[in-house]
């Protein structure tokens, strides 16, 4: 292990590794370093100059922090430790002239920009800048670039700290951003005017230190001071990602990420990041019973009323959708196996064993991705399916590892090993697996394990990380699968059994055509595909509008916190249960969320471990006999996963973008 070396910041004595750069040496010893285009997650570019340091007994002139090691300095007189200062004379002219050149040709138009209250560039400019500008010459003008619908663009407002372009380039991995010109005309722009080909295109905005790449769905509707800002989790893919959802009044104004190591760094999809304005279209905000063959609106009671009498002495089944929070998924199967029915939460036919943990969850976690030196992806596609997973993949292939793929094939933005797209690679492969002396990572997605072979399909995968040594990670596309599977919400016979019930209990589950015969009632936010088949709606809140627990891919618990309130009649999913329970005649044991959440970790402990994957006991399952064929796609499209999504009239947008890409013709040659 490589010695720690002593330093002097500012007369602080500190320890760091000889490795780390001084601006990071610094933040260990708890000063602050102003900088514009260094980023901890992004390759050092030393472009801006704002974290010039003064290193004593060095050249007589400021250094770069980013871009000087701390094994680089010089010891001091008769040994002694290096000394560094921050805030000297020259230090202090230094940033103040570096501060200067920026505001050369930056617009003074802050009143009217949509960064104004949270912008980089105006709190530097107060805190290290001066007040007056000897510049009188004309400023230079830009011409904006076009990004699409998500990203909009003040280019005569870019500082050229080039984040926009590293990141496109290194995390998200689409060549398309650069820069060109010399000296005043230099400028930042795409080839040729592409759009930027990525899920993952709206972290440039948080990137951005200035005001020149802005949201554009949210820009002009409100100044962050006027927001409520409420920290929750994302639901839109099975990653869990921690956001921050700001509301305005009653309304979602915009979803921004939150830094978590352990899970989406600090970056969110496209999807998560725009999809707030499907919260607001096609809502369920009244109760709806079915009459004469149409859908009338109907007070609680009377619906209530109507859902109790069409389930006495019937046979019932429970339907988890995938955005269900673990306390609705719970609330409705202690309520559904009481009426004697059954409840089934992988409404796609995969096949998860409902008692294996190990099978249905894995052993890795998504943080193992990071330093593995072999991944192994089985029928999956991790850019559609968790596309922030997907880019700690590729941060595993740029540190050198290798991934090695079965399933169709993709450009997932990194080099892969193609193997061949069906289930015969498949157990060649497995066949042909020898044990590894490196870290690594099998991950299974669900268009693996929706086939009739499916659970063939994961006693491969399990053999392989068996041989290899390698953990195993079951990649889900439902937010809300894990924690249903934890808590058994699942039957006997799985989803074709579960739809021969006389009556079907809804909880949310959009992505099935239920057929005709059975007495539909259906719970959920959305007027999406459950809403047209039911017979009875009882309209409830979507993920911000309650509070809830969602276990995430690795088998993480996390919180979602209430952001705002459903609209209407609309009521919390536990509610509703209780109070259908109320009308059975059979009433649940708890009137709050406080006592349903006591009594789901007296059933199942480990939820109350927030935010701790824990460890899963290896259950190997057997082999079982592969089927034929290629492996399907479990996300087909996207942006359109879900009900919130489907509502999203950007989402649409997108989608139909990233069709018109896939269809484009190309001339013969």
């Amino acid at each position: 292990m490589t010695e720690l070396r002593k330093i002097i910041i500012d007369d602080r004595e500190v320890e760091v590794h000889p490795s780390m750069t001084l601006i990071q040496a610094c933040e260990e010893a708890g000063i602050e370093i102003p900088r514009f285009c260094y980023h901890e997650r992004l390759s050092i570019a030393g472009n801006c100059r704002m974290c010039l340091v003064e290193v004593v007994g060095g050249p007589p002139k400021p250094a770069a922090s980013c871009a000087m090691q701390v094994r680089d300095l010089r010891p001091g007189p008769d040994g002694a430790p290096p000394v560094v200062k921050t805030n000297s004379p020259m230090v202090k002219k230094a940033r103040e002239g570096v501060m200067e050149f920026l505001l050369i040709n930056h617009p003074l138009d802050c009143p009217i920009c949509d960064q104004g209250g949270e912008c980089d560039l105006q709190d530097q400019a107060m805190a290290y800048g001066v007040d007056f500008s000897r510049y009188r010459e004309p400023k230079r003008a830009v011409e904006d670039l076009q990004l699409g619908p998500l990203v909009e663009t003040h280019m005569t407002r870019c500082i050229s700290c080039t984040r926009c372009v590293r990141f496109t380039t290194e995390v998200a991995g689409v060549s398309v951003m650069g820069q060109t010109g010399r000296g005043e005309d230099a400028e930042i722009t795409t080839y040729l005017g592409a759009l930027i080909d990525s899920e993952l295109s709206g972290n440039i905005i948080d990137l951005c230190p200035v005001g020149a790449l802005v949201s554009k769905p949210y820009a002009f509707t409100a100044r962050p001071w006027e927001l409520t800002k409420t920290e929750t989790i994302d639901v839109m893919d099975a990653l869990g990602s921690s956001i921050r959802v700001d509301t305005k009044g009653r309304e979602v104004m915009r979803m921004l990420p939150r830094n978590h190591d352990g899970v989406n760094e600090e970056w969110i999809s496209d999807k998560t990041r725009f999809v707030w304005d499907g919260l607001r279209r096609q809502r369920l905000d009244r109760p709806y019973v079915r009459k004469d063959g149409k859908l009338r609106p109907a007070g609680w009671g009377e619906a209530l009323r109507a859902a109790a009498v069409a389930m006495k002495g019937q046979r019932v089944a429970g339907l988890v959708g995938d955005l269900a929070p673990v306390e609705a998924a719970f609330a409705l199967k202690l309520l559904v196996e009481g009426q004697g029915g059954a409840v089934e939460c992988r409404t796609d036919g995969a096949a998860l064993p409902a008692d294996n943990r190990s099978a249905y969850v894995g052993t890795a976690a998504i943080e193992e991705i990071d330093t593995a030196e072999v991944v192994y992806l089985i029928g999956t596609d991790p850019r559609a399916e968790a596309p922030v997973l997907n880019a700690r993949i590729r941060k595993a292939w740029i540190a050198g590892g290798e991934v090695h793929r079965v399933g169709p094939e993709r450009d997932l933005t990194y080099d892969v090993v193609h193997h061949g797209a069906d289930r015969a690679a498949l157990a060649r492969f497995v066949e042909e697996a020898r044990p590894l002396d490196a870290p690594a990572v099998v991950i299974v997605g669900q268009g693996g394990l929706r086939g009739e072979d499916g659970a063939a399909v994961l006693g491969h995968a399990m053999k392989l990380a068996e041989v290899t040594g390698a953990g195993l990670l079951v990649l889900h596309t439902a937010a809300g699968r894990v924690g249903a599977l934890d808590v058994g919400a699942t039957c006997e016979g799985g989803i074709d059994e579960a739809l021969k019930a006389d009556v079907i209990l809804n909880l949310g589950a959009d992505e099935i055509d239920i057929p005709q015969g059975p007495f539909v009632i259906y719970q959920g936010s959305h007027g999406d595909r459950g809403a047209h088949r039911a017979d009875i709606i009882l309209p409830a809140a979507a993920w911000t509008e309650e509070p809830g627990l969602f276990v995430n891919t690795e088998g993480r618990p996390q919180l979602a916190l209430r952001a705002g309130f459903p609209p209407g009649e609309a009521k919390e999913n536990w509610a509703i249960l209780r109070a259908l329970s109320g009308e059975l005649g059979a009433p649940l044991p708890f009137d709050s969320i406080d006592e349903l959440r006591r009594a789901l970790v007296a059933e199942v402990p480990h939820l109350e471990a927030i935010d701790a994957v824990a460890e899963n006991a290896w259950h190997p399952l057997p082999l079982g006999t592969l089927g034929e064929g290629p492996f399907a796609q479990a996300v087909s499209d996207f942006y359109l996963t879900n009900p919130v999504a489907r509502a999203s009239q950007l989402m649409a947008e997108l989608s139909a973008q990233a069709k018109a890409r896939r269809d484009v013709p190309l001339a013969a040659e």
